[in-house]
């Protein structure tokens, strides 16, 4: 070989491996045969080089260059490796640089995992764009899809969301959550179809447009045109589709854009009017009114979610007013209160509650005789004496003289009587108006919707402005249920003719003038002003009142005894919102008013004659083209609002019109599980083999509102009608509370509407499993504001830590178990801290000691297969059968969809696998117990980290993947993606009494931990003993045998002594457990704590071993009393000499006492941990081999010697090498980094730290060449200019010999190690010792 060639290809590779940047999968970093910044390339002595150069000058520049190289280190010589490269251009301008595989053959093996880099350069963000790029590259969701489609369908229900907005927080949870069930339930063998949906009907989207076009009336809409409304509406309701598609995918959501579904097309639309026909035939729908919040501005009712958003602080009056008694001999009035003088015209009733007492009293200075509530009395007003004028004087601060007279003082008790005896009674109206109605109208009625917290116990009913005033005169038949009743406020709201002397008046103008025409008719008893919080339209910013519109109705009430058996059948997480929230909602369900009279929506399919005798409902397009002769298209308004259908009953009944209404958005929620599929007109057998669906997730606010929406319509009705005081009055806290939830709800839910229409139509519910999950919050505890920028961004979040620490994060919260959750950004920082740093850092760990023995001649590491793994290491056992338990586990609350038990396992679990398993294992992973144990150790690893990966995958996509494609590289037949694995099946046995052992062994260690920091004693400090004091036999057992030198190296303690004495070293107290007994036992409580105070020291033991006691009577458990351990400090020691610390049954105690025989110990222990932070400085992987030298800067320098011949072995087990001393470093050796460190332990020393040295035996050498030193010397320059590993390797290929025929003028020679030469100083210093 042309010597000139062969240095030029070892100078290129080796400062091409030292520049080269290596891209893996998912992992960027140097390659690990680059060296860190700090350190130099390998050596190359340029003589033999410069020797053959042909040209002067440059052999000339060499020498010098190498002769500045030797005094000046790193850098010098970085510089002449560079200048020879220059050379070596010049000399072959088109000889290529050696390929990788070339350059280090072991990273060539197909099956090696590539290096990874440290957790403080690994950048998670990044990383997902690059698992994204991947999974785009294979196509990753659809192949899953078509890898499945041959398994069971799980069925999963996706709430669509408008795309007028963009996403926030409560969607990335609500569609992590939905990722993690399908992705489990993908992995388990199931096909999961999921199609993203659009939710594009509503008032939001016209809202919008209201503000784009600055529409204020609903007249403006139909001056336009319904047709270039929808049509505005239509364009903006995919407006952030792309937005949506790419903050969805970036969170590692998998759904289906490309095949959405849209609930303005065609197909979603005709299966909505199916439903519709299916309820009308089976007679569940019918027409009537109801009282709704209404905007008189939009001339269109609200929900009350819509009501909520615009609440403001306005003044409105208050007044009593009397009802005089027909017929009463006394000439009584009843007395009633509002807060809605303008509802006075409309009433047609008094209300009163059967159960309460009323009084009739006497005015002792008008003489008037009013009935009120006897609990109400001291609501009527008192009469204030006239003031003279020396009371004046006396008081010139005293606005009304003396003080009034008590109610008590100005009214005389007539007579007292129950409530029920007053229902039936006539009274004169206050206005004419409905004097039509008299026959019916104007008499008491009773119902328990009446309070006496609040008015005069007497409530006036205008049935069109009023819930319960509506139901309380339907009930008693003062109006009939349909279409006929009156009510005399327009759309506009203003009062109607039959209100004639204020006709044409807005209501709430009119207030002042409907209070003096009261006045004027002496009806007038009390009057005044108050300020309070009133709802106005979101929209117009009107005040909104409460109006009976026309509504077309679904009978839910006769439903109700179905809807709640078939609530029973459904399985919640939490089961309290099923239990309670929903149940009670279905309890007290009312008829489902289902449109709406808006324009853009699903239109209802009710086509109806002029004079309403003939209706027909469309259950399909073909229907309508069939009966209409016109061809359609499209089902909005403008499509269709002009199509008539003749009359079945002849020409002369003209033709039916499409009734004007819409269906509130609700309506086609609930009909999702039929329409997204297009079903009954598609997907015939697919649904009906696979109805009710499985899953189904949403938040609380999807229960929460269908029961508060009660309260909160009672109360804001009952307020703006004079029922209740107004809100400054009620307890602030109660109301507050009702409005806020009421402002996070919709008037019905999905989970309802869902649950009524699947019922109604097939007696079955909608869906088998339901996730329920609580609202996410801006750190400050409000909802999250654009407007008050209280949250930071989605994306700034996911591009700064992750999109799986956020998956982990809202996961791991109890908005998992519907209660609310308070983002903060740190807290996703935290999960990086605290879960994937460590967790990336174990598989971290194992990567860098499988690369270890590849570099070290073993070949790339193929772990052993899990099935034929055997050791018998305790915690190979141990992390194996806690394996086994976490799939276990996960399975178990998977399968019963209790994310909220399955996150914290997890995060325990990983806990466990970095603080224990790889902490402990140290010295077995890297390779310091014999090349078996490794390999053993390093195979539970593997296989824990993938399985552990493999059960993680539904939660962390994104990281289990970046980690599967490199640890997949050790195993032959892995699949593409690690979303194309299994779940993990349980195999095996576990093991629960070692499980149970490790984790009480983890107790030890933290009491022991504790003791040494409280006095301020590091671990580096070594003790003598540790006494481990427990009554389990077995468990102190395990402690001494398997575990003792876990123990013993963790806490830095030379011996464990066992102990099942419990009252040896400690005396035993009960205390009882208040917070668990006290509501129990009630007044028992204080003879029980008494007794369990008294229990002796047998008591207590009998008790912890039967786990119960009965004591007076009551049964009481290990959670209801509290055992106390007190320790008992031997006699003559000092708390600084032992102390000791429990925890529920076990006690440690620790023998603190210097020991002379320990300090050697202690400098090793010293010594080391300079040696560690030195390394670390330096900027050295754990897998960069280095020898490491010591030389002591004491004047004595045999305290040094004896610390390190006493305490050698555990200074080379721990940094992994023999500690040299500084004599023995050769003259080439490269210096990478060195500290000196002063007054350690008494000692003072320098650390260096130099690439591996070969140890030549020179004698050995020359003897090759027969006595020519020239030839030795040569022999030597080459060998030191090799790359160390691939000498290494060489060596272990030729079974300890290489044979040296490549340099020009240098006879072949064989050169043997061990013979000739040592690979490191440490050999050498090995093969001495020993010889």
């Amino acid at each position: 070989m042309d010597v000139y060639l062969f240095i030029s290809e070892i100078l290129y590779s080796r400062i091409c491996i030292h520049n080269s940047e290596e891209k893996t999968f998912g992992l960027g970093r140097r390659s690990r045969s680059a060296a860190p910044s700090s350190a130099p390339p390998p050596y190359v002595d340029p003589e033999v080089l410069t020797a053959q150069l042909k040209d002067k000058d440059d052999r000339i520049s060499a020498l010098e260059t190498q002769m500045a190289a030797q005094q000046a280190g790193y850098e010098t010589q970085k510089r002449l490796n560079e200048q020879m490269m220059e050379m070596m251009k010049r000399m072959y301008p088109n000889e290529s640089v050696l390929s990788q595989s070339r350059r280090n053959p072991n990273l060539s093996q197909s099956l090696a995992m590539e290096e990874v880099c440290e957790g403080k350069e690994f950048s998670f963000p990044r990383e997902e764009e690059n698992v994204l790029s991947f999974w785009t590259q294979i196509d990753a969701f659809k192949t899953q899809l078509k890898r499945t489609e041959h398994l069971p369908e799980y069925i999963f229900y996706d709430g669509p969301p408008f795309a007028t907005g963009l996403p926030h927080y409560g969607h990335i949870l609500a569609g992590t959550i939905k990722d993690i069930v399908t992705r489990y339930q993908t992995m388990t063998g199931h096909h999961v179809t999921r199609r993203f949906g659009w939710d594009c009907h509503g008032l939001p989207v016209e809202n919008e447009i209201d503000k784009k076009l600055d529409i204020k009336r609903r007249d403006q809409v139909l001056q336009m045109g319904i047709d270039k409304y929808n049509e505005e509406c239509r364009s903006i309701v995919t407006r952030y589709v792309e937005e949506w598609e790419k903050v969805i995918t970036r969170t590692g959501r998998w759904i289906d854009f490309r095949n959405d579904y849209k609930t303005m097309d065609l197909p979603f639309m005709e299966s909505v009017w199916w439903v519709f026909a299916q309820l009308f035939d089976k007679n569940l729908v019918y027409k009537g009114f109801k009282v709704m919040p209404y905007s008189t501005g939009c001339k269109t009712p609200l929900s009350n979610f819509e009501a909520g958003q615009n609440y403001k602080d306005v003044p409105d009056p208050e007044i009593m007013v009397t009802f005089p008694v027909i017929g009463d001999q006394d000439n009584a009035a009843f007395v009633a209160w509002t807060t809605t003088p303008w509802t006075l015209p409309s009433n047609l009733a008094l209300c009163v509650n059967a159960k309460f007492v009323y009084v009739k009293v006497r005015n002792k200075n008008t003489g008037k005789v009013y009935v009120v509530a006897e609990s109400r009395l001291s609501a009527l007003p008192a009469d204030k004496p006239k003031a003279n004028a020396d009371t004046k004087k006396a008081n010139p601060k005293a606005k009304g003289g003396a003080k009034p007279d008590s109610v008590a003082d100005s009214y005389e008790v007539l007579e007292k009587f129950n409530g029920d005896s007053l229902v039936g009674k006539k009274y004169e109206p206050l206005f004419e108006y409905f004097s039509d109605f008299s026959s019916e109208a104007f008499r008491v009625v009773a119902d328990s919707y009446v309070t006496d917290d609040s008015g005069t116990g007497i409530v006036h009913c205008a049935p069109a402005f009023g819930e319960d005033d509506y139901r309380v005169c339907l009930e008693n038949n003062i109006i009939k249920k349909g279409e006929n009743l009156v009510v005399a406020v327009d759309d506009d709201g203003l009062f109607t003719e039959r209100i004639t002397h204020f006709s044409g008046r807005y209501v709430k103008d009119a207030d002042k003038d409907i209070i003096e025409a009261v006045k004027a008719k002496g009806r007038l008893v009390k009057t005044g002003s108050f300020v309070h919080s009133y709802p106005f339209c979101w929209r117009s910013d009107t005040p909104l009142i409460y109006r009976a519109v026309p509504s077309w109705f679904v009978r839910v009430e006769l439903l109700k005894e179905q809807l709640l058996e078939n609530n029973k059948q459904t399985h919640w997480v939490p089961d309290y919102v099923k239990d309670k929230r929903f149940h009670n909602w279905l309890e007290n369900a009312r008829d489902w008013a289902v449109s709406r009279s808006r324009f853009w929506g699903t239109p209802l399919p009710i086509w109806i004659s002029d004079d309403g005798e003939e209706i027909v409902v469309m259950d399909s397009v073909e229907k309508l083209e069939k009966l209409s002769g016109v061809k359609v298209f499209d089902l909005h308004r403008h499509h269709i609002d002009h199509i008539t259908i003749p009359s079945s009953r002849g020409p002369e009944f003209g033709v039916l019109h499409r009734v004007e209404d819409v269906f509130d958005c609700w309506f086609e929620s609930g009909s999702m599980p039929y329409a997204y599929i297009h079903y009954p007109f598609e997907n015939k057998e697919l649904f009906e083999k696979n109805f009710p669906g499985h899953f189904v997730a949403e938040g609380l606010d999807q229960t929460r509102g269908w029961y508060v929406q009660v309260a909160y319509v009672k109360l804001s009705i009952t307020i703006s009608l004079g029922l209740l005081p107004p809100f400054n009055v009620l307890d602030g806290l109660v109301l507050t509370t009702v409005l806020k939830l009421s402002n996070e709800s919709e008037a019905n839910g999905r989970f309802y509407t869902l649950m009524v229409l699947s019922t109604a139509l097939f007696g079955k519910p909608a869906f088998r499993n339901l996730i329920c999950n609580g609202l996410v919050l801006a750190e400050d505890g409000k909802k999250m504001s654009k407007k008050l920028r209280n949250y930071p961004p989605p994306l700034e979040v996911i591009d700064e830590y992750g999109a799986d620490a956020v998956r982990l994060y809202i996961i791991n919260s109890p908005v998992v178990r519907a209660e609310p959750l308070r983002f903060k950004k740190e807290g996703v920082l935290g999960v990086v801290k605290d879960v994937f740093l460590p967790w990336y850092n174990a598989y971290r760990f194992l990567v860098q000691n499988a690369k270890r023995l590849e570099i070290e001649g073993s070949g790339p590491f193929v772990p052993t297969n899990l099935a034929t793994l055997r050791s018998s290491n305790v915690l190979d056992q141990w992390i194996h059968s806690a394996t086994q338990s976490l799939v276990h586990f996960v399975r178990q609350e998977m399968d019963g969809y209790r994310l909220y038990t399955v996150v914290p396992y997890l995060l325990k679990f990983l806990d466990n696998l970095t603080n224990i398993y790889v902490r402990f294992n140290r010295k077995r992973l890297k390779g310091r117990t014999g090349e078996d144990d490794c390999h053993i150790a390093l195979s539970t690893l593997y296989n824990v980290l993938l399985t552990s990966c493999k059960v993680m995958t539904p939660f962390t996509p994104f990281f289990t993947e970046t980690l599967y494609q490199n640890l997949r590289k050790a195993c032959e037949g892995s699949e593409e993606s690690i979303h194309y694995c299994s779940f993990p099946e349980a195999e095996g046995t576990r093991d629960e009494r070692i499980e149970q052992s490790v984790t009480r062994m983890m107790t030890i260690i933290d009491l022991a931990r504790n003791i040494r920091e409280r006095h301020k004693l590091p671990l580096k400090t070594p003790l003598k003993e540790i006494t481990v004091v427990h009554p389990d036999a077995e468990f102190l057992d395990d402690i001494t045998g398997k575990l003792r030198e876990y123990v013993l190296e963790e806490l830095n303690v030379r011996s464990l002594v066992p102990c099942n004495d419990t009252l040896k070293y400690a005396s035993l107290k009960a205390e009882p457990d208040f917070s668990a007994l006290g509501k129990r036992l009630g007044k028992s409580m204080g003879l029980v704590a008494k007794e369990v105070k008294a229990m002796s020291q047998q008591d207590i033991l009998r008790f912890e071993e039967a786990e119960k006691v009965t004591i007076a009577g009551h049964t009481l458990e290990l959670t209801d009393i509290k055992i106390v351990r007190v320790f008992k400090r031997p006699d003559g020691l000092k708390e600084t000499e032992i102390d000791a610390n429990g925890d529920g049954d076990v006690l440690v105690i620790l023998d603190l006492r210097a020991d002379d025989s320990l300090y050697e110990a202690g400098v090793a222990r010293e010594i080391v941990n300079r040696i560690q932070k030195l390394r670390k400085k330096s900027g050295l992987e754990p897998t960069d081999f280095v020898e490491v030298y010591i030389e002591s800067l004491d004047k004595d320098v045999s305290a040094l010697r004896q610390v390190l011949n006493s305490q050698e072995q555990y200074i080379k087990d721990t940094i992994g090498s023999s500690l040299l001393l500084s004599t023995l470093m050769p003259s080439h050796a490269v210096i990478l980094s060195e500290e000196s460190f002063q007054n350690v332990s008494k000692l003072s020393f320098k650390i260096s730290l130099a690439r591996p040295a070969l140890k030549f035996n020179e004698e050995a050498i020359i003897a090759l060449y027969s006595g020519d030193v020239k030839f030795a010397s040569g022999l030597q320059a080459y060998l030191l200019s090799r790359d160390h590993s691939n000498l290494k390797s060489e060596f272990q290929e030729g079974n300890g010999k290489i044979t040296v025929s490549c340099v020009e003028k240098l006879p072949a020679v064989t050169v043997v190690l061990g013979d000739h030469l040592h690979l490191t100083v440490g050999d050498y210093l090995l093969s001495t010792t020993n010889s």
